[in-house]
């Protein structure tokens, strides 16, 4: 895992199984099943390296042998909000491996003409506020759903917030760093642009019709 040297909270993972993946996930002969699969899998791997800060206190146990102490996560464990619905595609490879994790859900879609970001559907855990949030979205094209999802999470008064997406596009990312400072983010890999219907360039295309089988 390396970090954008002018953008510091910035993660890009370079591990060579997440690398892998993300070359066959971008395969435009990569079946839909297949790209279900490899997408939660990259998802699960990005989790294991995104929660090593993630405190821990110790609690007193007892093994077939003996009475000891061990280290359990601390606090109350982690909410994951994909953005529907393409973040759905990893919700399943996330709870893998915090399979305690609570689930909100942010619905956006993309008005064709502004390109802003427009909300149909948000609904998340109760105690949301007091929970490290992990937000879910496979694709950081233009950054428009995401500065909106990240406004939607800060009015519920959320302190910890970290973004986990597969592919980002300098230019939206540059505008998510500006705008939230105090947001980590993770990504497998970072392309530099996007064409002129604002998908990323080289990207993998829809993420959404590629998971579902939708044109």
């Amino acid at each position: 895992m390396r970090k954008v040297e002018e953008l510091p909270q910035v993660r890009v993972f370079d591990h060579p199984l997440i690398q892998h993946k993300v070359t066959h996930l971008r395969m435009k002969e990569t079946s839909t099943k297949e790209f279900r699969e490899l997408t939660s899998e990259i998802a699960m791997l990005m989790t294991y390296e995104a929660c090593r800060s993630l405190p821990l206190q110790e609690i007193e146990i007892e093994t077939p042998i003996c009475k000891t102490t061990g280290k359990v996560l601390a606090g109350k464990k982690l909410a994951l909000v994909p953005i529907l619905r393409a973040g759905l595609g990893m919700v399943e490879g996330v709870m893998n491996m915090v399979p305690s994790a609570r689930v909100g859900h942010i619905g956006l879609y993309r008005d064709p003409e502004t390109l802003e970001a427009v909300e149909y559907y948000c609904k998340f855990p109760q105690d949301i506020s007091e929970r490290h949030v992990f937000l879910l979205d496979p694709m950081l094209a233009t950054g428009g759903s995401i500065l909106a999802s990240l406004e939607f999470l800060k009015k519920r008064n959320i302190e910890q917030i970290s973004l986990l997406c597969i592919i980002a596009a300098r230019p939206g990312l540059e505008k998510v760093v500006e705008a939230h400072p105090d947001v980590d983010i993770y990504c497998a890999a970072l392309d530099e642009e996007l064409n002129d219907h604002a998908y990323i360039v080289p990207g993998l295309g829809d993420a959404g019709d590629r998971l579902f089988g939708t044109k």
